[in-house]
């Protein structure tokens, strides 16, 4: 994958992700319990997957 794909990716993962945390869903009817795991689940595993962008576009710069 190109190296400033990976970045751009990468960031608007983890700005999209970081953005989204501090909403609130629990209009929702699966449970304030349930849906405040689901929440975090799915947002570590965002920012993880646009941290593992970065670090890639990182290391590509530099070779």
């Amino acid at each position: 994958m190109n190296k400033w794909l990976e970045l751009l990716i990468g960031l608007i993962l983890v700005v999209v992700a970081v953005a989204e945390w501090g909403l609130d869903y629990t209009g929702l009817s699966f449970g304030a319990a349930a849906l405040e795991v689901l929440k975090g689940g799915v947002v570590w595993f965002v920012i993880m997957l646009g941290l593992l962008f970065i670090l890639l576009g990182i290391s590509d710069l530099k070779e």
